[in-house]
């Protein structure tokens, strides 16, 4: 009798398969480089030189976090290890004299390499060490991460961050939640350290040098993310109808994930709704020179909600996320409201079912509110440490953490 093995089961061991032929690849290759160096005279190969400082980026849209950091730490003369997972990573073109990069687009052969990585202090913003294939190596000192986004901590899949070392937190409720959860899964207690948004310090540089808007009609930038819970799925072109009937200026920028995923709805919305001297589809690389020109966000769930109020000190108008916390971190703390529920509400209006009809009456409202001003400014307070401050913050951090760390070593010896 054949044994049969369904598809997905297939999928997986094959998966394991080349994960566990990779890593045995790495381990002879090891063996062979280590053994070349006894027969050399202890000469040093350049595969089995501890790195000081590496940087893991599984995709290219973290350049942002990364950049100001990459910049300082350059800036120090400390020598970095840029690994990613992007062919097209902007971090590949730059000419930073200590940044160093290395470009894994392979899964397996990425994970093995990290997996068998000789460093000082790793950062990085991924989630899933020590969970899924990236393994902690016995030949890393210590790993730090930094998330990806001024927000809740916790909405990352579960255990996501239970095996890094430090985490650099950019609020207390970030600190509170990470305390919760380890008390919760009898972890030990990591390292937690204020670190800031150095993308948030970038984006305001980048807004203090800019030409101000001066006299303009009012502006609203709908730009919502992508997905069943997005605002084109759940409202459909309804959302831009009602935006148009406010007479005021609409900026429709669709997720770019949207252009791949959701093409068909998209294409649809675009012929429903063409440009004219009111609407403007905007799909620019940088979001800057869009959130500049406008008064008002609206969004639903999207990072981008604070990115506009804490940078741009403007308002928005949001819909409540409906989250299934099943999968993620937060639902250990299920008893215990998010921060983000009572962050929203004081940066701006809610939209409803209900309220949609009377859009006009909530800009309006946000736009002249002072109660929104002041939120904002206590929410920028709560959730961006440092301010102006982040990647010099971050670079000090990582710098006397080596330092630490190598001292304990010699001791050792």
């Amino acid at each position: 009798m054949l044994l049969y093995i369904d598809p997905g089961t297939g999928s997986m061991l094959f998966t394991v398969l080349i994960g566990v032929l990779g890593a045995a690849f790495y381990a002879v290759r090891m063996m062979v480089i280590k053994l070349r160096y006894k027969l050399g005279g202890g000469k040093v190969d350049e595969s089995l030189k501890k790195e000081p400082f590496v940087i893991f980026s599984d995709d290219k849209r973290y350049w942002k976090i990364f950049e100001p950091i990459c910049r300082e730490m350059d800036k120090r003369g400390k020598e970095v290890l840029y690994i990613t997972a992007s062919p097209d990573d902007p971090v590949l073109k730059c000419d930073y004299k200590c940044i160093k990069t290395e470009c894994i687009a392979d899964k397996n052969k990425m994970f093995t390499r990290l997996n068998y990585l000789n460093a000082g202090v790793l950062l990085s913003t991924t989630p899933g060490l020590e969970v899924y294939q990236w393994k902690r190596s016995k030949d890393v000192m210590y790993y730090v991460h930094i998330p990806h986004a001024a927000g809740e901590i916790t909405l990352y899949r579960m255990f996501g961050i239970d095996y890094y070392d430090s985490i650099l937190y950019s609020g207390e409720f970030q600190a509170n939640d990470i305390r919760a959860l380890e008390k919760l899964r009898n972890l030990p207690e990591k390292e937690l350290v204020e670190g800031g948004v150095p993308y948030l310090d970038e984006m305001a540089k980048t807004l203090d040098a800019a030409e101000p808007i001066g006299e303009h009609e009012r502006t609203v930038l709908l730009a919502p993310t992508w997905g069943p819970s997005a605002i084109f799925s759940v409202y459909g072109g309804k959302i831009i109808e009602q935006l148009l009937k406010t007479g005021y200026h609409i900026i429709v920028r669709p997720h770019p994930q949207s252009f791949t995923s959701e093409k068909e709805m998209l294409d649809k919305l675009m012929a429903e709704f063409p440009e004219s001297d009111q609407l403007e589809w905007n799909s620019d690389t940088d979001n800057f020179n869009a959130l500049h020109r406008s008064d008002i966000l609206v969004s639903d769930f999207s990072g981008v909600i604070f990115d506009f109020a804490l940078v741009h000190n403007k308002p928005v108008i949001y819909t409540s996320p409906d989250f299934d916390l099943g999968v993620y971190d937060a639902w250990w703390l299920k008893d215990n409201d998010m921060w983000v529920y009572s962050a929203l509400p004081r940066i701006g209006c809610e939209l409803t079912e209900d309220s949609m009809n009377n859009i006009k009456e909530l800009i309006d409202k946000c736009l002249t509110d002072e109660h929104y001003s002041e939120g904002i400014q206590a929410v920028k307070n709560e959730a961006w440490a440092n301010i102006g401050e982040g990647a010099k913050a971050v670079a000090e951090y990582l710098i006397n953490k080596y330092e630490e760390l190598t001292t304990e070593e010699e001791g050792k010896k």
